[in-house]
């Protein structure tokens, strides 16, 4: 099966390279000037109509709530997001009913994702066997499966000797710990960032030391280890501080940030509306600087959504109501390239991709994702960077919409994304305004 991606470009050192992307079995075959191949030289036909041509882009913390939640989202209708937002290869969490934490469900799961989703996944196994005990799942066993790594995530591992053991049997499987890092005690029942903003709307806040504080605990354990050891959703000035350190002393060690966390601050929470509810919570605008700084200098190894769809009634409401949680994923790139790149300047246009395409892929070692060569998975996406995307609630094309960017435009529109070398997601209409009122 042929296929010829015709009329696109690439950025290569910030200048336009007009090319024919040529895909043979789902492998890029050749890297052509314009006018070597025609459609009568393949089996289909592609007009990139002189919009950019990504790598597809590889997110590596979503989650797809399937089995166990499917009211929330699908494997179907949350990859077909995914495709929406031109992401090609995720991470999938493992946070569901039930959990991947055994031969039967981890295999069942897997099954599941070979049989519903239309993207490339990459399932997580859970650290302990119900994410907040103290017994370790078989990780042997998990990884012979096909475990990528193993996570807790919406859980910080309470108990140092569970987290320490952990690592030793990762490390010597080879395999990645991915760490939300929450110290339960700190928590303080909180639903947003402790500061000015919890302060003026008498809401419970969620001091920073919650982070830090086992951050701090588990970056010394990697340390000893030698894991591999990536943390998820870095939100805070100080967590970046402890990492860019680790990193100078040899800790192994990765992270990443989120969209919401490099686009908003608690600052911009006008009212109590659960929409803005997300753990780790929006924090203050210095830490939002922080977190770019981190992103430039490579201290944030990349960008992932951390996409968490929910149903809306479980986010339309205050902030001591809703649940955790929001979804960008099927704008992300939009929204980062609008204020990111267009607005604010702090990152180019080719660094912006980079961060969510090569350098996820780099950090965990996926040879099978992130790039653009000869030989590589024809994992593409078609951004045009002249229209733009309307963050409406008939945009979305998965199950959730719980998000504050709601009702607004930004640049830029996924056009096409192909999974090696296959079509799986091509933008067909504009989709219309509405005026949806949220949390009023």
């Amino acid at each position: 099966m042929t296929t010829l991606i015709d009329k696109a470009y690439l950025l290569q050192n910030g200048q336009k390279q007009p090319v024919q992307i040529l895909i043979n079995n789902g492998t890029i075959a050749a890297l052509a000037l314009p006018d070597t191949f025609t459609k009568d030289d393949v089996d289909t036909y592609f007009d990139a109509n002189h919009c950019l041509l990504a790598p597809g882009f590889v997110d590596a913390h979503v989650h797809l709530r399937e089995p166990g939640f499917e009211y929330k989202e699908t494997i179907a209708k949350g990859t077909k997001a995914c495709a929406h937002g031109g992401f090609t290869t995720i991470g999938v969490m493992p946070n569901t009913n039930p959990l991947p934490n055994n031969f039967a469900n981890y295999s069942a799961i897997k099954e599941a994702m070979k049989k519903d989703a239309c993207v490339k996944t990459k399932v997580y196994g859970t650290i302990t066997t119900d994410l907040k005990g103290e017994e370790i799942v078989d990780m042997a066993l998990l990884t012979q499966l096909g475990a990528q790594a193993f996570s807790n995530d919406g859980c910080g591992v309470q108990s140092a000797k569970t987290m320490y053991e952990a690592m030793l049997c990762a490390k010597q499987l080879d395999v990645p710990i991915i760490a939300h890092v929450e110290d339960d005690s700190l928590l303080y029942a909180g639903h947003m960032h402790q500061g000015k903003r919890s302060e003026q709307l008498n809401i419970a806040g969620i001091p920073e030391v919650t982070e830090t504080a086992q951050l701090a605990r588990d970056l010394v354990l990697a340390k000893a280890t030698g894991v591999h050891y990536h943390v998820c959703h870095v939100s805070s000035k100080e967590s970046v501080a402890l990492i860019r350190q680790a990193k100078r002393d040899g800790v192994h060690v990765t992270c990443e940030v989120t969209p919401h966390h490099l686009l908003l601050s608690q600052d911009d929470i006008a009212d109590d509306c659960g929409l803005y509810k997300m753990n780790p919570p929006l924090r203050t605008a210095d830490d939002r600087q922080a977190l770019i700084a981190g992103l430039k200098d490579g201290t944030i190894d990349f960008i992932a959504t951390d996409n968490a769809p929910h149903a809306f009634w479980e986010k339309n409401c205050p902030f001591e109501r809703a649940t955790f949680g929001i979804v960008t994923n099927e704008f992300a790139f939009s929204a980062l390239y609008t204020v990111l790149v267009k607005q604010e300047k702090v990152l180019t246009l080719e660094q912006l991709i980079a961060a969510m395409t090569a350098r996820v892929a780099d950090s965990f070692g996926w040879k099978d994702c992130g790039k653009i060569q000869v030989g590589a998975s024809a994992d593409l996406v078609v951004i045009d960077l002249a229209s733009h995307t309307h963050v409406v609630r008939d945009f979305f094309v998965g199950t959730a919409y719980n998000t504050p960017f709601i009702n607004e435009t930004f640049a830029a529109k996924i056009v096409a994304t192909f999974v090696t070398g296959r079509l799986v997601w091509k933008e067909t209409e504009q989709h219309v305004r509405n005026n949806d009122s949220y949390c009023a």
